[in-house]
């Protein structure tokens, strides 16, 4: 073998020598426990969504997931944490919150494009709007009638200033080109007794909320922020098929890391184990349960989503004068 040639072989043999320890690094992550940080407190969709995925996945991953719960602040101090960790071992189930928040409050510390690596979505759960059951508003069309007769008056019951359901009825009243009262509770569980009541007008809550009061008559549902129709409301129109496409807000879960700290090698594992749990039936059958439908998304496309969800709700705040408390 000529010199040059021998001398180039060598080369080639030595780089890859160099560069093996770090394919091995990253093909075999992770090395040690992977956690999940839940921005909430435990027993929620979120939550419990993350136990059912950290369930299948420690076994494919061949270690154990831990789920964290890290609530406060509209879900601002898991994603902080989350995006400050640099473990290489650490995983955030993110939400609608975490691509809100920036907007209602500019102080927060945190980008979710500059700082967040998608792996996949994970679930979507639609949003139902809803009247009391002594409500005149027997359908979409009564309620806008309502709202635009009076503009101002008709009172649109949320979970707190600035959550989905907010944003939901602020988007409400400008397709139809009016205004609303909004009126803040701190949780559902605090709009509830007054929705059923009738101290409020409407709303739109998540399903697995009011999907036993409207069984019970309670509450009537006029429609649902899903693309398709949802089961549990045989009859219910979805708000697409009315010609309001962009009241298509769902609540939603996406698995994230934080930015650069797991190899490009390990998010591509991740996004596989990820799909193949989804597709599961475990999956299919505990997510129904918990009034949630899987999503199955490739990281780029997540990406993107995440990045029209952000820019669709900066538009909303901004254009309804929207502020934090």
């Amino acid at each position: 073998m000529p010199f040059r040639s021998t001398r180039r072989f060598a080369l080639v043999c030595l780089a890859a020598a160099l560069a093996a320890p770090a394919a091995f690094a990253a093909d075999a992550w992770p090395t040690k426990p992977v956690r999940i940080i839940v921005p909430f407190a435990p027993g929620g969709g979120a939550d419990s969504s993350a136990r059912v995925l950290a369930e299948l996945l420690a076994p494919q991953l061949g270690q154990s997931v831990i789920v964290e719960n890290k609530p406060g602040a509209g879900s601002a101090i898991g994603v902080m944490a989350a995006a400050q960790s640099k473990d290489g071992h650490t995983l955030l189930m993110g939400s609608n919150s975490m691509v809100i928040n920036p907007s209602l409050n500019p102080q927060i510390g945190y980008d979710v494009a500059r700082d967040f690596d998608a792996v996949g979505m994970v679930s979507a759960q639609p949003l139902v709007l809803v009247v009391p059951a002594g409500s005149s508003a027997r359908s979409v069309a009564d309620l806008v009638a309502q709202a635009k007769s009076e503009p101002g008056k008709l009172s649109a019951g949320n979970s707190g200033n600035g959550t989905l359901a907010h944003l939901a009825s602020e988007i409400f009243a400008s397709q139809i080109g009016t205004t609303i009262t909004p009126v803040a509770y701190k949780g559902e569980s605090a709009l509830l007794p007054d929705m059923i009541s009738g101290l409020v007008a409407f709303g739109f809550l998540n399903l697995p909320s009011v999907a036993p009061h409207i069984k019970s008559g309670r509450l009537r549902a006029l429609a649902v922020s899903s693309p398709q129709p949802v089961a549990e409301l045989p009859g219910v129109p979805t708000l697409r098929s009315l010609n309001y496409p962009s009241l298509e807000v769902q609540g939603w879960a996406a698995l994230l890391a934080p930015k650069g700290s797991i190899p490009p090698e390990g998010l591509a594992r991740l996004e596989t184990l990820l799909a193949k749990a989804l597709a599961s039936d475990t999956v299919k059958t505990r997510f129904a349960a918990l009034n949630v439908t899987p999503v199955l998304q490739t990281r780029t496309a997540t990406a993107q989503f995440l990045q029209a969800e952000t820019a669709r709700y900066a538009a909303v705040i901004k254009d309804r004068g929207i502020k934090a408390d």
